[in-house]
């Protein structure tokens, strides 16, 4: 009976292949003729795979390759007397250089991104839209029977946004624009003399986000038309006062001139 204590067995490696060993300057030419220009370097190594198939290894000589070998599968058939190529590669070894890990187009895209003449197609489930006739974030202001008649209403005509921003879709855009330049944290809010949320210039936003943010009015300043949060700020604040620099003049001094003689000023 097997016990718990039964020893593991640790698998025996595959014992060279004499013929496959041999088989250097096949295993040479296979690799010459795929690399082309890249080039073929010293042998290096003869790793067995299995039984009767057998690794050769070659150093890649081309610049651009550095690190990198050729790796030449040769194998032979059970009773067979000639090996044949199975596989040529050209593989990366420790420290080589690789190229960047690929990342899909839709993970590439950021912030910013989308420029005049670029189009950039916001996915059926986005998770940052609704449909529009859901109300988006006005559905609960109203009663339920009124909500979901005035949606019925409005799908039945057609009007509306088809589409309109979530929870997630605000959520979202609120963390990304504290933690951006329309901000706090930034030398223009901290340089300033107050905050948005106390400038005539602060218009502030429609919905949820209108808690937190607003637009920018002032023409002098470098948000201008920009969205803004309550406690940013810059240096043209609507309470900045313009300094009078005038200085009062002194009094005039008067000083006459007395003759002691009579007579003309020219005589």
């Amino acid at each position: 009976m097997p016990t718990a204590q039964t020893a593991t067995r640790t698998p025996r490696a595959p014992k060279a292949d004499q013929a496959c060993l041999d088989a250097v300057d096949l295993a040479r030419a296979a690799a010459e003729e795929t690399a082309g220009v890249v080039g073929v370097g010293e042998h290096l190594a003869a790793v067995p795979e299995a039984e009767r198939v057998l690794t050769h290894v070659f150093a890649c000589t081309h610049p651009g390759y550095a690190g990198w070998h050729w790796s030449v599968t040769v194998v032979r058939a059970s009773r067979a007397k000639v090996v044949t190529v199975d596989e040529v590669v050209l593989l990366p070894g420790d420290g080589s250089l690789l190229a960047p890990r690929w990342i899909p187009w839709a993970e590439r895209v950021g912030p910013g991104d989308v420029t005049a003449g670029l189009l950039h197609a916001a996915p059926a489930d986005d998770a940052r839209l609704e449909p529009g006739y859901t109300g988006g974030e006005h559905a609960a202001d109203t009663d339920p029977a009124e909500a979901s008649a005035a949606r019925v209403v409005v799908a039945e005509l057609g009007l509306g946004r088809e589409r309109v921003l979530t929870r997630t879709g605000r959520d979202e855009a609120t963390q990304r624009w504290l933690a951006g330049p329309p901000g706090p944290d930034n030398n223009l809010t901290r340089q300033a003399p107050g905050v948005c949320e106390t400038c005539g210039f602060f218009t502030r936003l429609q919905g949820g986000l209108g808690v937190l943010f607003g637009a920018c009015t002032n023409a002098f300043s470098a948000s201008d038309g920009q969205v803004v949060s309550v406690d940013h700020g810059c240096g043209a604040h609507s309470g900045v006062v313009e300094e009078d620099h005038s200085e009062e003049l002194p009094s005039p001094v008067w000083e006459t001139i007395d003759w002691e003689q009579s007579g003309s000023l020219f005589d």
